[in-house]
């Protein structure tokens, strides 16, 4: 007969509380009491299944893991609350309870994803925006189903939805050549992840497709903010750098700052220098001028990594799948 938690305090000398704490993931205990609490559970026979389903006819519980290199891209943004968004109504759609939790890429990663390890998710959404190769290893102890939304790496075999980067970064850059009739610069993030990497792999092939050399376009590498991007641009115009006819900007944030410092030096948008976005971000449409942007269904991305989590948890079918959620140009007076 499985162990009840009130056994399991009693076996332990803690508390009733401090036992429920660290079987239901709740903070007021140590990372070591709740080690101690999880492997002794698991040592005598604690049904943690009895955990799995929150209420009612509701299924479980779903985390969404919101990974943090530096905080550089993922944010208080309209971008991820409307990720987020997505992933609360796909839940609820599909009958889970959602918690979010952040992982910080510090010393005390281990006991995060220990934390995380012997909590009892049906299944994690792990929002892998500032995620690298090398830290993604380290998720590979977790069992618990996973869907990485945001990112893809070529060699984990991971279920990923994802922005289809490529396409949308292709579609800017041949819009910007078909109406300037001109090599577009690059505006280029500072600050290196996968999707500015597959952005970049969609602006070289709209100038390759267009006939044009690859080495021959100006590239200005940007912090990827408004305050960064305006002040990275400021320094390049205020040393003399002539700016291209236009630009591809791997965020809207590094256009909307790059924008900022291009008219303080006197130069007309688009008039004198076109620039293209990408996120779609509310405030492109209140600019003077409006942005042209990539518009990205963020909270599609969000329903959608959800209702994979729940087919794999629901049919175990844990057969790695990529989904790639198409963007739509959104033409506006930048260009």
């Amino acid at each position: 007969m499985a162990i009840t938690a009130k056994e399991l305090a009693k076996a332990l000398g803690l508390s009733q509380a401090a036992v429920s704490m660290a079987l239901n993931n709740k903070p007021g205990v140590s990372t070591a009491t709740r080690r101690k609490v999880i492997e002794a559970a698991r040592h005598l026979g604690y049904d943690f299944s009895r955990k799995a389903v929150a209420r009612g006819n509701w299924k479980g519980q779903f985390c969404l893991v919101v990974y943090r290199r530096s905080g550089a891209v993922v944010g208080d943004t309209p971008f991820f609350a409307d990720l987020t968004n997505g992933v609360s109504i796909g839940c609820q759609k599909a009958q889970y309870d959602l918690l979010i939790r952040y992982l910080y890429e510090d010393e005390t990663l281990p006991d995060q994803l220990y934390t995380l390890e012997t909590s009892c998710f049906r299944g994690i959404i792990l929002l892998a925006t500032e995620l690298d190769a090398p830290a993604l290893s380290r998720f590979s102890q977790i069992k618990t189903p996973i869907v990485i939304l945001d990112a893809y790496f070529e060699t984990a075999d991971y279920n990923y939805v994802l922005i289809n980067n490529i396409q949308g970064a292709f579609i800017a850059t041949n819009y910007l050549i078909s109406k300037r009739r001109i090599q577009p610069g690059y505006l280029c993030s500072s600050y290196k992840i996968s999707n500015f990497a597959e952005r970049a792999d969609g602006f070289y092939k709209a100038i390759r497709r267009n006939g044009m050399s690859t080495a021959k376009s100006v590239v200005h590498q940007l912090t990827p903010s408004q305050e960064g991007a305006y002040a990275d641009m400021k320094a390049l115009l205020e040393g003399g750098e002539e700016p291209a006819d236009c630009y591809f900007a791997d965020n809207d944030h590094i256009a909307i700052g790059a924008i900022a410092a291009l008219k303080e030096a006197g130069y007309r948008i688009p008039e004198d220098v076109a620039v293209v976005g990408f996120d779609d971000l509310p405030i492109c449409n209140y600019m003077e001028p409006p942005l042209t942007t990539v518009h990205v269904p963020t909270q599609v991305m969000g329903e959608t990594a959800v209702s994979r989590l729940a087919e794999m948890v629901e049919k175990g079918d844990s057969h790695a799948i990529k989904i790639e959620i198409s963007t739509v140009l959104v033409k506006r007076k930048s260009v």
